[in-house]
């Protein structure tokens, strides 16, 4: 039995898309879409911790048939005024029950690494199991060790954008590779004074090896492991991979 956790990052749903203008989102869909027509020819999908949905709507209008889930029902507002046709639900990716199975399941943007535990993830990968159809292909991209520990590691990040400021300072944890991060973010208003507003969560990093056990324990077989956005092997410093998997 997989332990729920509850996770808002409300203020971070209201700063996101701001701070993550300069992400390639219709170059990361156009990847995901060829990864997944050479596992499926199917179209219905699920897209967990889809966040503020900039992904799902773009998968949408390439043909998918999308359902957009995400723990945060901040997020799914943000999500849910890109495009109210889309399914939006609110569930936490290791409890997920669709009441059907789906022909692919994807988890973009580092998603997996925002689970708690290496056995919340196999909560996940069970989960994903479960509601895909025999055959259905999981694909998704996670932040690795190296990344956690030379790139996030201590540092800190400021953003300095239209409405928001914003400082994200991290703390590596060399015990289980994990970063936590905290947020300080000051929403301006209309007057331009400040509101002060927070948010503070841990990501987790596991080897490549340790998610392929995970992935083969829950029931899938390893179709390709890619150095994100490319076709290329990963290498010892890779800071994140996508993972294609089909289950059996």
């Amino acid at each position: 039995m997989c332990e729920q956790y509850e996770r808002g990052y409300g203020d971070f749903a209201a700063v996101y898309d701001l701070l993550t203008v300069n992400v390639p989102y219709d170059e990361i869909a156009d990847y995901y879409a060829k990864i997944l027509c050479e596992i499926t020819d199917g179209k219905r999908l699920l897209d967990m911790g889809c966040g503020t949905g900039n992904l799902t709507v773009r998968l949408a209008d390439k043909g998918f048939d999308v359902i957009g889930q995400d723990v945060s029902a901040e997020m799914l507002s943000q999500a849910a005024a890109k495009n109210p046709e889309i399914q939006w639900i609110c569930q936490n990716m290791s409890e997920t029950d669709l009441g059907e199975q789906v022909d692919a399941v994807i988890s973009t943007l580092d998603s997996i690494n925002h689970l708690e535990s290496a056995e919340e993830i196999e909560c996940c990968f069970k989960c994903a199991a479960e509601n895909l159809k025999s055959g259905g292909a999981f694909v998704f991209d996670v932040n690795t060790i190296y990344k956690h520990r030379e790139i996030l590691g201590e540092n800190t990040f400021v953003y300095d954008v239209e409405g928001a400021y914003c400082v994200w300072q991290n703390e590596f944890s060399p015990k289980d590779n994990s970063v936590s991060i905290e947020l300080d973010i000051f929403f301006e208003e209309e007057d331009g004074s400040y509101i002060r507003g927070g948010e503070s969560f841990r990501e987790i990093a596991l080897s490549a090896e340790e998610i392929k056990k995970l992935l083969e324990k829950c029931g899938f077989e390893i179709v390709n492991i890619y150095e994100y956005l490319t076709f290329d092997a990963p290498n010892d410093k890779s800071e994140k991979l996508l993972f294609g998997a089909r289950k059996i």
